[in-house]
């Protein structure tokens, strides 16, 4: 078996299958990760969404952090940050980061689905951006990941989350296609509705889940969670849209929304 080739699919943690399984075990990956994405735009929207909203110091879990870019944000702000990812190398990597410049994080290798190794309410603040909760494959899985999200949650606390939006793809004929073909599972009933299937930095079949949003609001609020507040984006400068009470859930390319636990 090669090093990156996944067990059998039982064997396989929830909410992931073969082509996430070899993203999370592909090392080349965390080495480009900063390079890759760098001046991406929504990296400045959503740093700058959190900033104005996660303000005062309490402890904090990234869920999906990657190579820690927010992580490391706020450490540097004086967050207790503890950093979750299913890639160890991920997580190498944003460790590397935070001892070279000297600062407190904890990283934890954990499936997103469960997350025992944090006891219920130890967080104020969680964060599941840059569409971490629609690679999570079914959507039991990702309402799995949104109850285990709240449970660790204190009471008030608040959750930000990023997911695309399933009708950015009215914008090109490609996307056009593949809506087509998403009516055409939906008058079947057929699984996985919503799920965009890709070639993603070299590995084939990388799927992400695109989101309706009264599909998102759904699963947020069945696993106990009040929305407070939503950014609606543009899917091509990364902006807050102008107007988002008009048909934000045709118009935008995705949200960042607030939820906090009641």
């Amino acid at each position: 078996m090669k090093p990156n080739s996944p067990p059998p699919l039982w064997r396989l943690p929830e909410g992931v299958n073969p082509s996430l399984w070899e993203y999370t075990h592909t090392d080349r990956l965390a080495d480009e990760e900063d390079e890759y994405f760098r001046g991406h735009p929504l990296f400045e929207t959503d740093a700058r969404a959190l900033d104005a909203r996660f303000i005062e110091p309490a402890p904090l879990v990234d869920l999906g952090c990657g190579t820690g870019r927010h992580a490391l944000r706020f450490a540097r702000r004086g967050f207790p940050v503890i950093a979750v990812d299913l890639s160890h190398a991920m997580l190498r990597a944003a460790r590397a980061e935070a001892q070279a410049e000297g600062l407190s994080f904890l990283g934890v290798e954990a499936n997103l689905c469960r997350l025992g190794a944090f006891r219920d309410e130890s967080f104020a603040y969680a964060l599941s951006m840059f569409s971490t909760l629609g690679m999570i494959r079914g959507r039991p899985a990702r309402r799995q990941a949104l109850a285990e999200t709240f449970r660790i949650l204190r009471r008030g606390g608040r959750l930000a989350l990023h997911a695309h939006n399933f009708w950015l793809n009215l914008g090109d004929p490609q996307g056009r296609t593949w809506l087509l073909s998403q009516a055409k599972r939906a008058l079947m009933q057929q699984p996985g509705l919503g799920d965009r299937r890709m070639t993603y930095r070299g590995i084939s079949g990388m799927e992400v889940h695109l989101y309706r949003w009264r599909e998102l609001k759904s699963d947020l609020r069945s696993a106990g969670f009040r929305i407070d507040d939503v950014l609606a984006i543009d899917a091509i400068r990364a902006e807050p849209i102008t107007a988002p009470w008009f048909g934000h859930s045709l118009r935008a390319g995705g949200w960042i929304v607030f939820a906090s636990r009641p």
